[in-house]
């Protein structure tokens, strides 16, 4: 294998150029997991489609491949996680450069994915070709890719089932990298070990619908809910923990779908969506919070009833700093001469259902340009991110 990889599809430009133009908007495939398999293949990697469905949801695409050591040889394994799946492009017209066109500009590839995250797919990519090209695959160990086509989606038919499946045939994962755009303004400036937990409560407030001239035989629903809003926004939940920042709650919308003035509405819904820090469980949070609503509607004072949906995406988690994350900080500073932060802010990723299984991190490109219009990553952190990776592995499986 040539040391450069320039003419083969396992550099990391060329693989990350060929990923954007698969069109794998969540749930589609788009293609994306067969050129991936194809290329690992070239390499090596034993490709093992893991295709999930489940009534309600739509039927998902994923792909885990793995080279070395068979899982019950003993030795190290090595598991890099990522998502072949991306968000809608949004308003085509917004786009300067075709979002699937992969075009390369002004030191930039630019395209859906680019940054989140098929290039960190081809980075890791590329750092397996030169590390088996300077081991070979008897290197005392295993590496895999767990490749999944649901994490902008509902993330049921994805990372969760593949890791159960392993589990279940007794295949077990030692350190995980998972290759979210975690850096925020230069390259390898933040790994992420550690996210809050997300939970969207749904409420339907219930009262008595009347005229608004006669107060008396009326409960009005938006007052209610009002005072819900106002008790639970008008105090922090609390100050953040040693690592993670305060939890936040957000209302999202507010819905009462009446179009007349004199008329009190009997039923008003609003949506709320709290990040929670590792002072809570999503249980013991949605406890806190029904007692603030339940103390703000007593005062209120009426009939009024509350219903609750509540929707939990992910739970806190924290991979305590050591072995893992000072492998990669010193490898990002030994490549590139960053001091890397160790951060717990942002969304939720795929990292929340491996945590239990073995210590993870994520760690990826500048994330500035994700989900955007003209989505892009540098050309020189692609190839910075290569040799992150490539120096990861060759640490981690030192001789």
């Amino acid at each position: 294998m040539p040391d450069t990889l320039t003419s083969s599809v396992s550099d990391v430009v060329e693989l990350t150029r060929a990923l954007v133009r698969c069109e794998s908007v969540t749930p589609a495939e788009g293609g994306a997991l067969q050129l991936l398999e194809r290329t690992l293949g070239t390499l090596g990697f034993r490709c093992e489609r893991m295709d999930f469905t489940q009534a309600g949801t739509d039927d998902v695409a994923n792909l885990y491949a793995r080279i070395g050591q068979g899982p019950h040889e003993g030795g190290k394994h090595f598991c890099f996680a990522g998502h072949s799946d991306v968000v809608p492009v949004g308003d085509l017209s917004s786009w300067t450069i075709g979002p699937f066109s992969a075009e390369l500009s002004a030191g930039y590839l630019f395209g859906r994915g680019a940054a989140d995250m098929k290039g960190a797919i081809a980075a890791f990519t590329e750092a397996c070709a030169r590390f088996l090209a300077k081991r070979g695959g008897d290197f005392g160990g295993a590496i895999s890719l767990l490749i999944t086509g649901d994490e902008e989606g509902p993330a049921i038919n994805g990372t969760v089932k593949m890791l159960k499946r392993l589990a279940d045939r007794g295949e077990t994962i030692d350190a995980c990298i998972v290759g979210e755009p975690t850096s925020s303004r230069r390259f390898g400036d933040m790994m992420k070990i550690g996210r809050r937990g997300s939970m969207t409560v749904d409420l339907v407030v219930r009262g008595i619908q009347g005229h608004v001239a006669y107060p008396e035989r009326l409960d009005n629903a938006v007052h209610r809910l009002s005072a819900i809003i106002e008790a639970l926004v008008r105090e922090p939940i609390d100050k953040g923990s040693t690592h993670f920042q305060p939890t936040s709650l957000q209302f999202t919308t507010v819905d009462v779908g009446n179009k007349a003035t004199n008329i009190a509405p009997g039923t008003a819904r609003a949506r709320f969506n709290t990040r929670f820090n590792d002072l809570w469980t999503s249980k013991t949070l949605l406890a806190h919070l029904q007692e603030r609503i339940e103390r703000a509607t007593a005062a209120v004072g009426g009939n009024g009833t509350i219903e609750y949906k509540v929707e939990v995406s992910g739970e806190s988690f924290y991979t305590p700093p050591g072995p893992l994350s000072e492998l990669v900080a010193g490898a990002v500073r030994d490549v590139v001469g960053v001091e890397c932060e160790l951060s717990t802010t942002g969304g939720t990723s795929d990292a929340r259902f491996i945590c239990s299984y073995c210590p993870v991190l994520e760690f990826g490109l500048v994330g500035e340009t994700m989900h955007k219009v003209d989505e892009k990553s540098a050309v020189a952190d692609l190839k910075a991110l290569a040799r992150v990776y490539e120096t990861v592995l060759d640490r981690y499986f030192a001789a």
